[in-house]
């Protein structure tokens, strides 16, 4: 006996709700301290770790003094700098420097890595270029920079340039590669101009490509950077971390050395948490890949 039509409407309206639910992202809130304590538990033990492996090896005496410190020596080389006040003058040189020259390297890569993406001839042409650009090391430049532009800024922002723009095109370029071709086409119906259509549809659904340029851009810009304050020092270009880092080599102070290491880290760690983790979760989320 077949079933009466109102049964058969509610049978098809629970499978569509069905599949209703299977496409919608499910999150479940975890609360702020559970967050936290995730987060930073794993690489505080970490740390714990390697401070301990450092002393057991100071302790071993393997190496002298000059060669490996004690932790506790590294340390009170760090407090000196933060009694002074020095580290902030010391770090924001730096940060500021990488700060301005990213922006910079944004603004000239995304339109860049549109015409890659999008022109065949302008990806045939200077694609393989910006792929060997990004694997060429950022200290090969900077000798050039400075018989180019002297120990100025710009021999810096220059190096800087360079070693961040070609991760930023060629991450998105892969973000636009990727992009459903129906997308371009659901523009063209609705009328859209080649600017309206990069705007609103291109650069929207490469986001997760793009923004994991950008992040990879950051990195070979503050490595850039370093690399380029560390050779191209002088005092009328202040005292980054990469100069501080040359200043601790030159007078054979390990110790020193080894705290401007651990200040370079601790900025790109910081910039990697505060900044890039976020977004990326945030644009993740919005399209249900992520909780």
């Amino acid at each position: 006996m077949a079933a009466p039509p109102d049964a058969l409407t509610r049978d098809d309206a629970a499978a569509v709700a069905g599949l209703d639910a299977l496409d919608t992202p499910t999150s479940q809130r975890v609360p702020l301290w559970r967050r936290l304590l995730s987060s930073s538990v794993p690489p505080l033990l970490t740390l714990v770790v390697v401070i301990v492996a450092w002393q057991a090896l100071w302790a071993s005496a393997i190496w002298p003094e000059f060669k490996l410190p004690a932790p506790i020596a590294v340390a009170e080389q760090f407090a000196e700098i933060v009694v002074d006040g020095s580290i902030w003058s010391i770090t924001w040189t730096s940060v500021g420097r990488a700060i301005v020259g990213f922006l910079v390297a944004v603004v000239i890569a995304t339109p860049l890595g549109l015409l890659v993406a999008k022109v065949s001839f302008v990806r045939r042409a200077i694609g393989p270029l910006l792929s060997g650009m990004q694997s060429l090391p950022s200290v090969a430049w900077v000798p050039a920079a400075v018989l180019w532009f002297g120990l100025t800024d710009a021999t810096i922002y220059f190096v800087v340039l360079l070693g961040s723009v070609p991760s930023i095109a060629n991450g998105l370029v892969s973000g636009i590669d990727q992009v459903p071709p129906i997308l371009g086409r659901v523009g063209d119906v609705m009328g859209a101009g080649r600017l309206a259509s990069a705007r609103l549809i291109l650069l929207p659904a490469a986001l997760p490509g793009y923004i994991s340029g950008c992040k990879q851009g950051w990195a070979f810009a503050w490595r850039s950077l370093m690399a380029a304050e560390i050779i191209a020092t002088s005092p009328q270009l202040g005292v980054g971390l990469g100069a501080y880092l040359k200043q601790g080599s030159d007078v054979n102070n390990i110790a020193g050395v080894i705290s401007a290491i651990v200040l370079i880290l601790l900025v790109g760690v910081g910039i990697e948490l505060l900044v890039f983790k976020p977004l990326e979760r945030r644009v993740l989320q919005a399209r249900g890949l992520a909780l």
